[in-house]
């Protein structure tokens, strides 16, 4: 009498764990990428050219830049962005810097930050001048000249959230800007504070290019959000995901 076999099982077995382990393998590459962990050299991404539109896979292109200041420097080319490497500020107590400029204009947009991380700055850059300025034309037929800056560098926790207080903020590591208005080539200035409610021209202006920095930035966040946010947009490039 023929004995039943067993190999059918256990090969289908052994296929089921090589595909568990490729799947781990597959995540785990993966959140190295979104972390800006893998080498740029061994990354098969094209670096970011600024002056192009609609970038794919701009996220994982724009981490590559968090800890390769080469790649930075290699980006940073006016007139789309003008900014300087500065020196690193290694982390005491969750805040310091690495790899971070000082930027002037971003997207030919003046955009004084003292102290921001490079990743951040290209990602504004892409917004200013891919997203923002567009919007502004077709709504005003005017350009965008400037942003008032509510800072970058600040070495302090997360406000107006009791459930994150006691993490640090993107600001503490430069990795993160605040933005409180825009100024038009005819000198009219689009405010947060003032125009985010209503149903303006104004508050669509801001409602639409504060939805496009979702694309390069992970946490993009105003008003809606909570108080502390009434008067400005917050873009940061940290680990967490918001859009609000």
């Amino acid at each position: 009498m023929q004995r039943p076999t067993t190999d059918a099982p256990v090969r289908s077995r052994s296929r089921k764990s090589r595909v568990v382990l490729l799947a781990l393998l597959a995540l785990g590459l993966a959140i190295l990428f979104r972390q800006g962990l893998v080498p740029s050299w061994l990354s098969p991404l094209p670096a970011l050219d600024l002056a192009s539109a609609n970038p794919w896979l701009v996220d994982w292109r724009l981490a590559e830049i968090h800890n390769s200041p080469g790649l930075c420097k290699r980006i940073l080319k006016p007139p789309h962005i003008e900014a300087q490497p500065i020196a690193d500020s290694p982390l005491k107590d969750g805040c310091g810097w690495l790899n971070a400029v000082r930027l002037s204009t971003a997207g030919t947009v003046k955009a004084g930050y003292d102290k921001v991380t490079c990743e951040a700055a290209v990602a504004l850059a892409i917004w200013l001048e891919h997203d923002v300025q567009p919007v502004a034309q077709e709504m005003f037929g005017q350009r965008v000249t400037s942003i008032q800056s509510f800072g970058s560098y600040s070495c302090r926790n997360i406000i107006g959230n009791a459930k994150w207080k006691s993490w640090r903020s993107e600001h503490a590591t430069a990795n993160a800007v605040d933005i409180g208005a825009f100024h038009l080539a005819d000198g009219r200035r689009i405010s947060v504070a003032q125009h985010w409610k209503g149903d303006g021209a104004e508050a669509r202006f801001l409602r639409a290019v504060h939805g496009r920095a979702c694309r390069y930035f992970r946490v993009a966040i105003g008003p809606d959000y909570n108080e502390a946010h009434r008067d400005h947009f917050h873009l940061d490039r940290g680990i967490l995901s918001r859009c609000k």
